[in-house]
């Protein structure tokens, strides 16, 4: 982080200690940090709107009022249109679902055929057959088997996600007056640290969503470069869906990348070399995504070194699984920024002093 001084060993130390803690405890109350991160995306998005509408004097809580109603109504629309999309071409997609599963069928054979003809072992052991059945029966079976605990978990999650717009409200519109609560709070000898404090975290915050947004950016830009040399269509729609998947670690990658296969595969069933050329594609823009991108996006508007960045997301994986994947760099950014604000304050002898003195002088006035 970015500090007037370069934090100490000791001080990183403590931080990387603290961050693995937290994800921890995150990765268990999972069910409000979600919910509390959709909103701070929200509110950081939303909030220079605001701070537009305030310096044209409109009133702080009125332009809160307005800019969150005019939120809730365009989400309102878009889920409106979405379900009336479903709705109106759910025929349609379920066709195209099953045209799309029976490109990646024929991929599968085709491929293990080849295995055959490469190793005879796996022909005496009728490899393509065997995946050929499972795979026929996988995909028979998998609406089955996965849309009733699909359906349970949406629902699970459904009370949780509508705390969402709540949050936001409460960042535009209270965000300033419990600032204000936590600084009265603060001994006076601590004052400027503290609105210091407070500054830093909402800029490390900022920076990081900021640096997400350059992610996905940069994704969807490699993705599509990739797949438009390969003489794949629409390669920047494919590109931006996986990207915004790939917001969701694991699954998220894994979804957008078989989506793509799957496409590849079925618009060229004759070309068995191009679902696996972009299958390769995926891969190294994953591998860019998270030694290079990351890094440099995320990492550096948080004002992390790239081995930290990466030593973080490890950490977080290790720790908190793909919780602590998505929050590992957002959560060391707040707490670097207040671990080294209290390094500075422990550090600092003449704060320490003025503390101390303010305390006696109060006590000695408290005296009859």
């Amino acid at each position: 982080m970015k500090s007037d001084s370069q934090p100490g060993a000791v001080t990183l130390l403590a931080v990387i200690v603290s961050t693995c803690a937290v994800l921890f405890l995150f990765q268990k109350i999972i069910w409000l940090v979600l919910p509390a991160l959709l909103g701070l995306v929200a509110y950081y998005g939303v909030r220079p709107i605001v701070d537009a509408l305030v310096v044209r004097s409109v009133s702080h809580s009125a332009a809160a009022k307005g800019v969150w109603l005019l939120l809730q109504l365009i989400t309102a629309a878009i889920v409106i249109a979405a379900v009336l999309l479903v709705i109106a071409n759910a025929g349609t997609w379920q066709s195209r679902f099953e045209h799309y599963l029976a490109g990646g069928l024929n991929l599968l054979k085709q491929t293990a055929v080849s295995i055959e003809k490469v190793v005879p072992m796996f022909k005496r052991l009728s490899l393509s057959e065997h995946i050929d059945q499972d795979a026929r029966q996988f995909t028979d079976q998998f609406a089955a088997r996965n849309l009733l605990p699909i359906t349970l978990l949406l629902v699970k999650w459904l009370p949780s996600l509508l705390l969402v717009p709540y949050l936001t409200y409460f960042m535009l519109s209270g965000s300033t007056r419990l600032k204000k609560y936590l600084i009265r709070s603060v001994p006076n000898a601590f004052f400027e640290k503290a609105l210091l404090l407070f500054s830093r975290l909402d800029a490390s915050l900022q920076n990081y969503f900021r640096g997400l947004l350059t992610l996905t950016l940069l994704d969807t830009i490699s993705l599509a470069l990739g797949l438009k040399m390969l003489g794949v269509g629409n390669p920047l729609w494919f590109g931006l869906v996986a990207a915004v998947l790939a917001w969701i670690p694991y699954i998220g990658s894994a979804i957008g990348y078989v989506l793509v296969v799957l496409v590849v595969a079925t618009d060229f069933p004759e070309k068995t070399w191009m679902a696996y050329a972009a299958l390769a594609v995926c891969l190294v823009v994953r591998l860019l995504d998270d030694f290079v991108f990351m890094p440099l996006t995320v990492g550096r508007k948080l004002h992390m070194h790239p081995l930290l960045s990466v030593l973080m997301l490890f950490l977080g994986g290790m720790i908190a699984g793909a919780t602590g994947l998505v929050l590992a760099l957002p959560v060391f950014g707040v707490v670097a920024v207040i671990g080294e604000t209290v390094a500075q304050i422990v550090s600092d002898g003449r704060l320490r002093a003025r503390y101390k003195d303010s305390r006696q002088l109060a006590t000695s006035s408290a005296r009859p």
